[in-house]
């Protein structure tokens, strides 16, 4: 088996491209519920699977039979409706060690938009602990995710990669501050109130911004929100009037749809002249409808916009880079010799198969030319066959293990299918050998 990562994030792809292929908690169920592990699952199938979907990537992690990573870039494109063609160009493929040093690098921080924010360890977590529950992840997963999960902590813990942490929402306010001057007499409209607008609105206190506004869908969850910072809550219903009032607006819902549309910003722009709005729109999906950009009067910032605001702020956390980076390594070098042994043990499985199938059949026939044997001496022979093929067998093995931990499981594993003519180990389901995967 090989673990392969296939996927796309906020350097490979844009915001239209990420908040189509983007999954929901129904969309990552579904998807999981497709690929669990199970022995009915022909080549080139998921044994194991685990997706990993945020605002700024969906990477699915997935242990295949075969070494093309074809099968997790059809479940990509059918589980988003997005073509394959048209997403192929921003996605990344990743094998084995190299897909665990990503998982790794990932978890730790050094992977994000923001270096060293605190919300993707997490994320990481919930996402093994989902494909846990739904039987998708496995012994292999299950072990990478904790080692990568592991290295997140010690990232924390070990050095100051996350201190005073700049998220996506405090930086959405640093903009804000940095757009209207005075944030502090500015009024503030959030939508949403899931982890993200909370963090916003976290943000907007510290700066000490008196005005804040809050509006979710779901009224109850608004109000919670609002009594936890000392907001005003509104109903959904209400959405014309607070834009109205707002001068910023800071969207982070979990719609799957766009929320603020131009023909509402018209509304709310009538009878103020001279006074502008910002939209900074941290959704992905986006909340706001990117035509409201094009309106006089208004600033609208969505995620990719914001990453080039991302560069003065993380200064001092790339100093901890190197350290976080030898931290990873270090992390890694107790499971290469694992993963690149990954693709190997089905090959070894295959190749001990074989050869007791051989020797039980060369039996058989000695057997029937010696009719007379006693029980006692069929033993014997039998016994002496068994130990002949894994002597036979052990120097070949212990070869093979020797080279795949040495980082070429893959190799190895070819090595022995034409040594001992596996023709159907690790072959597509049509006959023909897997193409290899791609390195992008």
């Amino acid at each position: 088996m090989i673990l392969h990562c296939v996927g796309l994030h906020y350097r490979t792809a844009p915001i239209r491209v990420r908040e189509v292929v983007a999954l929901d908690d129904e969309g990552k169920r579904q998807l999981l519920a497709r690929c669990g592990r199970s022995p009915a699952l022909g080549a080139g199938q998921a044994e194991e699977l685990t997706v990993l979907s945020t605002c700024h990537r969906a990477e699915l992690y997935a242990l295949l039979a075969t070494d093309s990573p074809d099968p997790l870039r059809t479940m990509l494109s059918e589980s988003s409706g997005l073509d394959e063609s048209v997403m192929a160009p921003h996605l990344y493929h990743l094998k084995a060690v190299d897909a665990a040093r990503h998982l790794l690098r990932v978890a730790a921080g050094l992977d994000s938009l923001v270096v060293g924010e605190p919300q993707i360890l997490g994320q990481v977590a919930q996402a093994h602990l989902l494909a846990r529950q739904l039987g998708a992840a496995g012994p292999v997963l299950t072990r990478l995710f904790q080692t990568a999960i592991h290295a997140g902590k010690r990232a924390r813990a070990e050095t100051t990669i996350s201190h005073n942490p700049a998220t996506v929402s405090s930086l959405a306010v640093a903009l804000a501050a940095r757009e209207v001057g005075s944030l502090a007499a500015a009024q503030v409209l959030v939508i949403g109130a899931g982890e993200m607008a909370e963090l916003v609105v976290e943000s907007l206190r510290k700066r000490q911004v008196s005005s804040i506004s809050v509006i979710n869908r779901t009224e109850a969850r608004a109000q919670e929100l609002a009594a936890r910072w000392h907001a005003r809550p509104h109903a959904f219903a209400d959405l014309d009037a607070a834009l109205h009032q707002a001068d910023i607006v800071i969207s982070s819902t979990g719609s799957a749809h766009t929320v603020v549309h131009p023909e509402v910003v018209r509304r709310a722009l009538q009878g103020r002249p001279g006074r502008s709005m910002v939209f900074i729109d941290i959704a992905l999906p986006r909340d706001v409808d990117p035509e409201v950009g094009s309106l006089p009067g208004v600033r609208l910032y969505d995620l990719d916009r914001l990453q080039a605001q991302v560069a003065d702020s993380i200064d001092l956390r790339a100093r901890q880079v190197p350290q976080v980076e030898a931290l990873v390594e270090e992390e890694l070098a107790g499971i290469s010799s694992w993963l690149n042994g990954l693709s190997l043990t089905p090959i070894l499985a295959a190749v001990h198969q074989k050869a007791d199938a051989i020797r039980q059949r060369e039996l058989a026939v000695l057997l029937r030319r010696l009719p007379s044997l006693e029980e006692r001496e069929v033993r014997r022979i039998e016994a002496f066959s068994r130990a002949l093929v894994k002597k036979l067998l052990h120097e070949p093995t212990m070869f093979l293990k020797r080279e795949s931990r040495n980082g070429d499981g893959a190799r190895s594993a070819e090595v022995a299918r034409e040594l001992f003519g596996l023709t159907d180990v690790g072959m597509a389901k049509d006959g023909r050998k897997t193409p290899p995967g791609d390195t992008q």
